[in-house]
């Protein structure tokens, strides 16, 4: 990458902190996003702290897409920008309100030093209880302050009154006639003001009554005081929000409490979930949480590993309905198996699809290995617009699951589908032939990985995956394929313009003898290949011949890897 002339400067001026009290008092506010980009592509942690902490805008994006070979932002990087937000809410010179770091945790292992979704969330949120520890206690000196400038002007103002009164005491020459007018003023005082005055109090002097009601009042603004400066009232702290920050909350069951207390608790920096991903949660603590979430923001949810069942799913989806941005859920491994009949399961699946009929923005729905068999129209039917991504791994789909799907509203508007690990047979070819002509022009993304194709299955489903001509990426992993039949599929992708990923089973030459005649995908994966490496590269070298006989050689990536082939191919140009 060819960088120019601003960020070679930028890059070389955050390099040496030692000179950064000269450059941080005369840099102009349009070069300080150039400034923090390359503090973060060059680890400089401590030029991000003393950039974020002076940040002269009222928004900060830190995140987002990156482009490619582009590395996520290093830890100690991330740490140093929550630290410096938090110093910037007592700092004047910085503006920041909004904080965007959507999109900046990194779930890629073989980075090094970066930041995941699980230890981003813990972060932000130790940094929101933080900003409201310190807000608290710089309300109660404050509050501290006050109550002694208090005391201060009352003491003074007791003792003027007292050199008045002494003053007063002094005139000897005062009238009888006076003073007896004084005594009648006083008396009808005293009548008029016996019920302001305690009956155990034999005070008579309007002078002494007035002191101890100023007294009285006094002891009670001073315990209102007291229990003001240890709380603030949650419309207080409506009033003290200083900086939004909106970013993917990652939750799990050990960060679930102090999740909780980030979003119930008001302070000076408010969180606001874009997308939001719970594990190993119950419903009723994924219930509570969604309670906490500001409605405006929330884009998607992903729950995984949560022993929800049908019942408690169906308790769960009525709560997104009040969320109106939400447009994507995904459930992975939720327990939901409905192959054993259970009391009072066809009301709880009725349940459900109202629950996602009422998601009236949801474009991608995600139900892994929820093992709903023949119950695919009963849960898409109520949906009232169709779904642009649909992903359906070990859903145990029927026949007739597919010829629902084939003939619904969903099929000509589907972009990714994944159908993995799904047994597909000959009754099943007429329905996903016709409902890959139904998507020929939007399906982007086909998975059939672990789906027992066959060579004769993808013969009959090949004419099918070259009419898609918006698709670019295509994943058929251990499915049983021979070597020629692999060579068939290679050919056919290698006639579509728009693919660029086919990520391929190995061929069932290339594994060791011993293998059933039609092996599932659990033995393909298992089943070691031959150690000989003649039989991998004679497919390989096949395979280039058929790419460069197309021309396909350099945009379109084959492989059969299974862990490092490249997701980010399928992104569009």
């Amino acid at each position: 990458m060819v960088l120019s002339l601003l960020n070679l400067c930028a890059r070389e001026v955050v390099s040496d902190h030692s000179s950064s009290p000269y450059w941080l008092s005369c840099v102009p506010r349009e070069l300080y996003r150039a400034l923090l980009d390359a503090a973060f592509a060059h680890c400089r942690p401590l030029a991000v702290g003393e950039l974020v902490q002076r940040w002269p805008e009222r928004k900060l994006i830190v995140g987002g897409s990156r482009k490619s070979g582009e590395c996520p932002p290093n830890r100690l990087c991330v740490q140093a920008l929550l630290l410096a937000v938090v110093r910037g809410l007592t700092d004047k010179r910085c503006c920041l309100q909004m904080l965007d770091l959507s999109g900046l945790q990194c779930e890629d292992g073989r980075v090094e030093d970066s930041m995941g979704g699980w230890s981003l969330s813990v972060a932000l949120c130790s940094m929101v209880l933080q900003a409201r520890a310190a807000a608290s206690r710089a309300h109660r000196r404050d509050g501290e302050r006050e109550r002694k400038r208090g005391l201060e002007a009352e003491r003074d103002r007791g003792a003027i009154k007292r050199d008045r009164g002494k003053v007063g005491c002094g005139n000897s020459g005062e009238s009888s006639q006076g003073g007896h007018r004084v005594e009648e003023v006083e008396k009808m005082d005293c009548r008029t003001n016996e019920q302001m005055v305690p009956e155990d109090e034999s005070v008579k002097g309007i002078r002494r009554r007035m002191e101890i009601q100023r007294r009285k009042t006094l002891s009670e603004g001073k315990s209102n005081t007291s229990s003001n400066n240890s709380s603030l009232s949650d419309q207080d702290w409506e009033e003290v929000v200083m900086v939004h920050v909106r970013a993917d909350i990652f939750v799990n069951s050990r960060s679930w409490e102090r999740v909780r207390d980030a979003l119930s608790q008001p302070g000076p920096l408010r969180l606001r979930c874009r997308y939001l991903r719970v594990e190993e949660l119950s419903a009723p603590s994924i219930a509570s949480l969604l309670g906490l979430l500001p409605q405006q923001d929330l884009l998607g949810v992903d729950i995984r590993y949560s022993s929800l069942g049908v019942s408690g799913l169906a308790m769960l989806l009525p709560l997104l309905a009040p969320f109106p941005q939400l447009h994507s859920l995904r459930l992975h491994y939720c327990n939901l198996d409905l192959q054993r009949t259970q009391p009072g399961q066809q009301g709880a699946l009725q349940d459900m699809s109202k629950g996602l009929g009422s998601l009236k923005r949801l474009k991608r729905l995600c139900l892994t290995a929820l093992r709903l068999p023949g119950h695919l129209r009963l849960l898409l039917s109520s949906l009232s617009q169709p779904l642009e991504v649909l992903e359906l791994p070990y859903l145990c789909l029927t026949s007739t699951d597919l010829a629902y799907l084939s003939c619904s509203q969903h099929a000509s508007f589907l972009k990714e589908l994944d159908l993995s690990e799904n047994w597909l047979d000959e009754s099943s070819m007429p329905s996903l032939r016709r409902l890959l002509a139904q998507a020929q022009n939007s399906l982007c993304q086909l998975s059939l990985c672990g789906c027992g194709l066959s060579d004769a299955l993808l013969g009959a489903l090949l004419p099918s995956l070259s009419c898609c001509r918006a698709l670019r990426s295509l994943r058929l992993a251990l499915n049983p394929l021979s070597r020629t039949g692999l060579l068939s599929l290679a050919r056919t992708a290698a006639g579509i313009p728009s693919l660029r990923l086919l990520l391929y089973p190995n061929p069932l030459e290339e594994y060791e003898p011993g293998l059933p005649a039609l092996p599932s995908s659990a033995q393909l994966l298992d089943w070691p290949l031959l150690e000989e490496s003649e039989g991998r590269d004679l497919t390989l070298r096949l395979l280039d011949e058929v790419l460069n006989l197309r021309g396909r050689s350099r945009d379109l990536l084959v492989t059969s890897d299974l862990l490092n082939y490249s997701p980010d191919l399928t992104v569009d140009d």
